[in-house]
């Protein structure tokens, strides 16, 4: 089984331009939980292109995106280049499991849309490890598509179904690993890393037209890794709903984030 980080090579300023930023109501709420309204560090595992690491340039003294792949890396770093708060945000090649970071050095730690791609019981040590005494970690994941119209929706996890189909009938499975991102609160609570967990839902508006919203569902690593034809996962019926249902002028995008928390 190869690096599951592999898939997102070349996809860096795609997956950029289409993803939603994570919400500024998640800061507040994870700054909040552990009455520390400026954190001295926040690390971001599995910080791809820095969306969800920039965000907290203006509210901690320092972050730390750890991200195992150039390709993402290199964008995320590029992002940074005319942020505000650039001095307070770092970029370093790594993985969940293995940062390379010293022992509680950390106030909260995040993982955003990306905690499924790690295996649990060593990332969650090595969150635990780095982590200060009452400090917080973040696995948090957005509901995809975003809610936009019923009919977009029904497409997009018949879409999602077939390329899972797909995997099992052509043996692909076994490329990589990915662990199911409903079930993620499970393995915080079974760690026995963190005295107390729980979830959190927060929802987020954001605006886009169709063209996003397709390269945005074109941006699902297994469709791209596989190269599945448009036919064969139904996204041709998809690009006609999305055309019909969308548009080219922005419109609100509902997005729900699934926060899961512990607290060493």
């Amino acid at each position: 089984m190869r690096d599951s980080s592999d898939v997102w090579t070349g996809k860096a300023s795609s997956y950029d331009r289409v993803r939603p930023t994570p919400p500024l109501a998640l800061l507040n709420l994870l700054t909040q939980l552990i009455g520390m309204p400026y954190p001295a560090l926040v690390v971001d595992v599995g910080s791809g292109t820095g969306l969800s690491t920039a965000i907290w340039g203006e509210r901690a003294e320092r972050v730390i995106g750890i991200e195992p792949n150039a390709d993402m890396r290199k964008e995320a770093i590029h992002n940074v280049e005319d942020h505000p708060y650039a001095a307070h945000i770092t970029y370093r090649e790594g993985l969940a499991h293995q940062t390379g970071l010293p022992d509680g050095c950390a106030n909260i730690v995040t993982a955003a849309q990306a905690f499924h791609w790690m295996e649990p019981t060593a990332t969650l040590a090595e969150v635990a490890r780095i982590l200060r005494p009452g400090g917080l970690f973040a696995a948090y994941d957005y509901d995809s598509p975003p809610a936009i119209h019923w009919e977009l929706d029904q497409l997009a996890q018949e879409g999602s179904l077939r390329i899972m189909e797909l995997v099992r009938e052509r043996g692909l499975a076994q490329s990589f690993k990915i662990w199911p991102k409903n079930k993620s609160l499970d393995p915080l609570r079974e760690s026995a890393h963190f005295r107390f967990t729980r979830e959190v839902l927060l929802h987020h508006i954001e605006q886009g037209g169709a063209a996003r919203f397709l390269e945005m569902m074109q941006s699902s690593a297994l469709s791209h890794q596989f190269q599945f034809t448009e036919q064969e996962i139904g996204f041709d019926r998809l690009r006609q709903a999305a055309l019909q249902h969308i548009g080219s002028e922005p419109i609100p995008w509902y997005f729900s984030y699934r926060v899961r928390i512990g607290i060493k």
